[in-house]
């Protein structure tokens, strides 16, 4: 009878990798790394032969080889394959496939390098993509915002403090108060994105190498704006994931909470939007449905985006302060996941906001009927029977209450004798207010009016948000294209140097 330790070898192998380990950790993380690392891996093989050749560290001849090797390498082709337990990654399975065709000259190409510092470039330049993208799209979102201020400056609605009515204000308010906060969460996307923008190449393993390499021309030509100066750092430094990964679920959270706003502005009871058609669904048995899904898949998306970044910031927790894998190949796809998921809900909700229906009439109807208008007739007492705010405010009250007591709860019930009746007996006198003064101190319009301090709600206060708006977003595309552009031109400079080569090579 075979013993527990011989069943196991039977079934798991003898020797590295067991099948076990393959199938729990060598096979996802090559299927990650096929899907996002080859072009990032040949961008760095070609940065570092350059560097060599310019530092006298190999010869031209022997790099033309290997650039050769390496342009026979096809990335549909490795996108396609399986992995294959001979190799232990798609590092040694590139390596292998450049020796076989390079020869001995291609095993150079490692001179001061280690799958260490190349790792952690590779995880970096894939993330600076991802976060690109992801400003993008969160300034296309903005722009939908800042149109539907545009359009709503004018759309009266009533402004909730506890989820209850609190004063009147504007839709475009709301989309102002958006805006603002999605700058927030770009501007830290930003201050992510250079903190990922160094390169850790050169660093070797550890200590980086007895070789008189040029870390920083590797730096340039990988399209990196700084070089991680110290190479312990370089290896073992991983608050690039715990910044990128707090400034993405920062974001998720703040998104979800005008989610949950729009769901419930969505509800029949409150009647103040109506999603377009391509983003409701109709009940299976309910012929009157129209569920907005579009709304809870974002917010339930939205959720799993902050239990992918506590993912990632606990898999740091407590690792060593070193080159461990604790940071790499496990931890880096819930990364990629949230900012792929953050992307896709901006754009998602970019579309649906700017095909909603507003119900104007019904948000002022609702604000013209309730008593949170009463703040500014508490202000114009103040300012007209000269009564100290807590007087006015003690006057108004007791008005409201009465009413309430007395079952009339719209504004309508509310009359100039009422306030009145609680003036004299409060303050000793009535107010000074005309019946047509009065009135206007309880209409919302003039409520929103009034408020042009800066940060009110009025259409004046509105228009120069607007204006500010419109210029912070040319400068956000301005800083996502010129990120682009330092990629390209990064890799263009690298298909020039090769092509000069090659060139000179075939001349001979």
């Amino acid at each position: 009878m075979k013993t527990l330790k011989e069943l196991i070898q039977e079934f798991d192998g003898v020797a590295f990798p067991s099948n076990s380990y393959v199938k729990m950790v060598l096979e996802p993380a090559y299927n990650e790394a096929k899907r996002h690392f080859v072009d990032h891996m040949l961008h760095i093989d070609y940065a570092h032969l350059i560097m060599l050749v310019e530092e006298n560290l190999m010869k031209k001849e022997d790099a033309v080889k290997i650039v050769r090797a390496l342009g026979t390498i096809k990335k549909d082709v490795i996108q396609s394959s399986f992995y294959n337990p001979k190799f232990e990654d798609l590092f040694f399975q590139l390596e292998h496939e450049l020796l076989a065709k390079a020869g001995d000259a291609g095993g150079n190409l490692h001179i001061a390098r280690s799958r260490n510092d190349m790792g952690i470039a590779i995880y970096r330049m894939t993330l600076k993509e991802k976060i690109v993208r992801l400003i993008e799209q969160a300034v296309t979102l903005r722009s939908v915002l800042i149109d539907l201020m545009e359009e709503h400056t004018g759309t009266i609605m009533i402004g909730y403090t506890h989820t209850q009515q609190a004063q009147p204000t504007t839709l475009a308010h709301y989309f102002s108060a958006m805006a603002d906060s999605l700058r927030r969460d770009m501007d830290r996307l930003c201050a992510a994105y250079a903190t990922v923008d160094r390169s850790s190449m050169g660093a070797a393993a550890l200590t980086t190498s007895g070789f008189k390499i040029n870390r920083e021309r590797v730096q340039k030509l990988l399209g990196f704006q700084e070089m991680i100066d110290n190479s312990w750092d370089a290896v073992a430094g991983a608050d690039y994931i715990t910044e990128t990964a707090a400034a993405v679920q920062l974001a998720a959270l703040h998104t979800g909470r005008s989610i949950q706003d729009f769901l419930l502005w969505g509800m029949q009871e409150f009647n103040a939007i109506k999603l377009a058609a391509p983003y409701v669904q109709i009940s299976s048995i309910m012929p009157q449905k129209r569920n907005p899904v579009s709304m809870e898949h974002m917010r339930a998306l939205l959720s799993s985006i902050n239990g992918d970044m506590q993912t990632a910031l606990m898999m740091v927790h407590n690792t060593p302060f070193g080159d461990i894998v604790d940071t790499e190949d496990d931890l880096q796809p819930y990364l990629w996941r949230g900012i792929e998921k953050l992307q896709g809900i901006y754009h998602l909700l970019a579309c649906v906001l700017a095909t909603m229906e507003i119900n104007r009439k019904q948000l002022l109807a609702r604000a013209e009927e309730s008593f949170a208008n009463v703040t500014e007739l508490a202000d114009t007492l103040v300012r007209q029977d000269q009564l100290s705010f807590r007087q006015a405010h003690q006057v108004v009250s007791a008005s409201i209450k009465e009413l309430m007591e007395a079952g009339k709860e719209r504004l309508a019930d509310f009359s100039l004798d009422l306030l009145n009746q609680q003036m004299r007996l409060l303050v000793g006198k009535p107010s000074s207010l005309t019946e047509e003064q009065f009135k206007r101190s309880l209409s919302p319009e003039h409520f929103v009016k009034v408020r042009t301090l800066a940060g009110g709600p009025s259409p004046l206060i509105m228009d120069r948000h607007i204006a500010v708006k419109k210029k912070e977003q040319h400068a956000y595309i301005t800083w996502f294209k010129a990120k682009k552009e330092t990629m390209r031109q990064a890799k263009s400079e690298i298909d020039h140097i090769l092509k000069d080569w090659m060139s000179e090579h075939e001349t001979k």
